[in-house]
Formats: structure tokens, C-alpha cells, sequence
């Protein structure tokens, strides 16, 4: 059933998205400000400084009364590098606060009760699923203890990542390679094998040169790295978690404060992941070419029969310049 507070609340949602990448161990968080005819009036986004909210209410020389706030996340009540978003929407007299999903870490939660206790009227609720996945990797976090891994493929049509004599650049388009710079960008680390590093040599950064950081990037695995390998230069930092443990690997990335890490791996540890139940998500690039023999992008997961086979869903499918994306959902 649709609600009058979905529409701006898919506008908060928007805005939080531009906030991927930039929020550290946060959540990405949009608000936007409504008058009391319902027209939008003030927006903001958390960007890794003042939270959403905030920066809603600040961009306002005055709050009109009866005002509505519409956040996609319920409003933290503690004080942490900035101060309460609580406090904020008390102090600037709204009068309703809408949000979507209820804050799940111990540590920020009670807004919704702290918000009533001062007569602020509080919807919760709207657009929930939409909201918790747009931030189902701090949810991850939160609720899991480890960062979403989204294990990210290039094949040919037929599944095989490179060609019998090891070639494989480039098997999809540049708009592909141009898609998978944005991914990068909006994860908080990158993560490959020290095979994939020995063989090409990948630099794991985004290619649209903006001046900010870069994600972690993070290689695993037990060989030693050559010093003049790509992955050492100055363009972002690295992370060696020189074993195969993936327990030592979550811990090293939780201690770094990362959320959302994009797995370009190979075929064995890309296979070792999933064997392990660690790949939540597949984005998958294929070309419109056929390889017949060569590297398949997934190893064998000792699946022997249909009724254990692994079941995914299709969370977004189309066409990329010539090639197909499906972006699935592990383990449903």
C-alpha cells in the first residue's frame, strides 16, 4: 500500500547513496525536510561529517512549523564524533519525524522513544526494505560481525574469465570497466588474491581520478607481493593479510572499518568464499564471446546433486554496452 511518505523518503533514499564510500564504519543516511503543504523544503546526506539530518537542518536559516523530517535511518541518540541527531530535530522544533528502518546498533539506538518522550510525533517503517538494502552493508556489520563481500566476475558468455593460454584483457567493454570503476568507488575495500596480484598486476583503485580517498585495498593470501607491484603505490593503502585465514581477514577489515568490500578475486578464492558462505552478492559481467576452453570463473563447491545445488536471486539484470550484467544474491 502506498503511503504519502514514500515519496520523499525514495528522495532520501537517492540522496543517501551519494553518501557510498564516504561514511567510514557509518551508515549512508538521507533526510529530507518537509513544510506543512508537504513540498520539500531542505535535504542532506551524511558524507563522513555531520549526519544527514544535520545537514538538513542547517541548510535552513529557519524550520517553518509543523515540519516533517524523512530519514531512511531511525535517528542515533548518542553522542559520538558529532552530537545526537535527536537533539538537532528537538532543538529545531519538527514536529514528525518519519524514518525507515530502526536502528539496530545498542550503542545509537532510542531515538524513536527519545523523539516521542518530547511529544514529536514518529512514523516508522516506510520503505523499509528498500532502506535496508540500500544499507545492507553497515547492517551487515552490525547484525553479522563481518563487511558484505560482493565478488565481482568478468566472463565470457560461457563463464570462462580467461582464454586457455591465461589472456584475459580485456574480455568485457570499456562500459563495463567504467561501471566496475563506480563499484569500486562506492566500496570501502577491494579485495583480490596474491595470485591475481602476480598475475596482472591490477592497481585496485577506481579510474575516474577524484580527489578523495581511495578504497583499502587488500590482498590475501601467503606469497610474498613484488615491492614494485602496483598494489604499494601511493594512490591508496594496503592491507597484506599474508595467510588463507578468512577469520584473520574479517578481523583486519572490522579494524579498519570496513563495510563493503568488492572481491575481484579469481576463480579459487573467489570459490573458497563461497564455499565458506562469505560472498553475499555476484556482479556478474559477460561478454558476448565464447571461449569453449579456458579458465572457468567458479571452481567446484563439492555440489554433486541438484537438490543441493546453490540457489541465487536476480536482483538486477541488463545490458552494459555490448555485455550482460546480473547482479544476484547468494543463498536465498
Amino acid at each position: 500500500m502506498s503511503n504519502v511518505y514514500d515519496e520523499p523518503m525514495r528522495r532520501a533514499l537517492s540522496l543517501a547513496l551519494m553518501g557510498e564510500g564516504q561514511t567510514g564504519r557509518n551508515p549512508i543516511v538521507g533526510a529530507v525536510i518537509l513544510n506543512s503543504a508537504g513540498h520539500v523544503i531542505a535535504e542532506g546526506f551524511h558524507a563522513g561529517k555531520d549526519h544527514a539530518e544535520v545537514v538538513a537542518i542547517k541548510s535552513l536559516a529557519t524550520i517553518p512549523a509543523n515540519s516533517t523530517i524523512i530519514v531512511t535511518l531511525e535517528p542515533c541518540n548518542h553522542t559520538g564524533k558529532t552530537g545526537p541527531c535527536t537533539q538537532a530535530i528537538i532543538d529545531a522544533g519538527i514536529s514528525r519525524v518519519v524514518y525507515a528502518v530502526n536502528d539496530p546498533n545498542p550503542v545509537a539506538a532510542g531515538g524513536a522513544q527519545r523523539l516521542n518522550d518530547e511529544g514529536i510525533e514518529v512514523i516508522s517503517g516506510v520503505l523499509e526494505m528498500e532502506s535496508r538494502f540500500a544499507n545492507r552493508a553497515w547492517l551487515n556489520v552490525v547484525e553479522k560481525k563481518r563487511p558484505l563481500f560482493i565478488w565481482k566476475i568478468a566472463a565470457s558468455i560461457d563463464g570462462k574469465t580467461a582464454a586457455a593460454d591465461g589472456t584475459s584483457k580485456w574480455i568485457t567493454s570499456e562500459s563495463s570497466r567504467a561501471y566496475v570503476s563506480n563499484l569500486r568507488r562506492n566500496s570501502d575495500a577491494i579485495l583480490v588474491g596474491t595470485g591475481t596480484v602476480l598475475a596482472d598486476n591490477p592497481s585496485l583503485v577506481p579510474h575516474d581520478e577524484l580527489e578523495v580517498p581511495n578504497p583499502l585495498r587488500v590482498v590475501l593470501g601467503e606469497r610474498e607481493i613484488p615491492k614494485d607491484s602496483l598494489v604499494f603505490d601511493s594512490r591508496a593503502e594496503l592491507l597484506h593479510i599474508q595467510s588463507r585465514d578468512f577469520i584473520a581477514l574479517i578481523d583486519g577489515l572490522l579494524e579498519k572499518g570496513i563495510k563493503q568490500v568488492l572481491v575481484e578475486a579469481g576463480s579459487e578464492l573467489g570459490t573458497a568464499m563461497l564455499s565458506a558462505g562469505l560472498i553475499d552478492e555476484m556482479m556478474l559481467f559477460q561478454a558476448p564471446t565464447l571461449l569453449g576452453s579456458g579458465t572457468n570463473f567458479i571452481g567446484d563447491l563439492g555440489i554433486t546433486s541438484l537438490d543441493n545445488r546453490l540457489k541465487l536471486e536476480i536482483l538486477e539484470h541488463k545490458q552494459i554496452g555490448p555485455d550482460l550484467f546480473t547482479h544476484l544474491k547468494v543463498g536465498i
